[in-house]
């Protein structure tokens, strides 16, 4: 591949790639790292690209394979959030983010980082991502039977969460949760 086609690559979907990591793994840093390595490989592998999906739906499955292969070794993915004793959530905001965000998203992906791996990523790609069914299966390796499946009990998990933690209250938060 010509490098300036893979910059125009980098330039056009580096932002939502970090931005995908970022929600996964809640560290700046680490989403950083592993955006640079998810571009590395990307262009290493270029001719193993078959066209069968969209570039960047090819960008986010090399980018989800890195988290969990990282946290594959760290052995902490079984069935609980994406943190360790190590490496600590960026949660702090600031107060001109937390105002740009509103109040219920920060709630949302306070709740969003409780849930299991299963269904905070389905919640990104389907919810926050918008992506289609279709395009979550092919990224998951899911049915797309399952994907909605998940979807319905990942939104339901994710509403529990905002009651538990009474966050979950003005029509802000009912219009999120949908």
């Amino acid at each position: 591949m010509q490098q300036k086609h893979f910059e125009h690559f980098y330039e056009q979907y580096s932002d939502a790639i970090f931005k995908y990591i970022f929600m996964l793994v809640g560290n700046k840093e680490t989403a950083e790292d592993f955006t640079q390595e998810t571009f590395y490989r990307a262009y290493k592998q270029f001719e193993t690209f078959k066209e069968q999906a969209s570039i960047q739906t090819w960008l986010r499955k090399i980018a989800r394979n890195l988290v969990y292969d990282h946290y594959r070794r760290k052995r902490i993915i079984q069935f609980i959030p994406f943190l360790s004793q190590h490496e600590q959530q960026d949660t702090n905001l600031l107060p001109s983010e937390i105002v740009e965000k509103g109040e219920a998203i920060v709630a949302v992906y306070r709740a969003l980082s409780k849930l299991k791996l299963e269904y905070k990523e389905v919640i990104i790609l389907r919810k926050i991502e918008g992506l289609s069914i279709k395009e979550t299966g092919n990224l998951l390796g899911w049915t797309e039977v399952k994907v909605k499946n998940a979807t319905a009990r990942a939104m339901q998990a994710l509403k529990k969460e905002l009651e538990e933690g009474g966050e979950l209250h003005g029509e802000g938060f009912r219009s999120i949760i949908k």
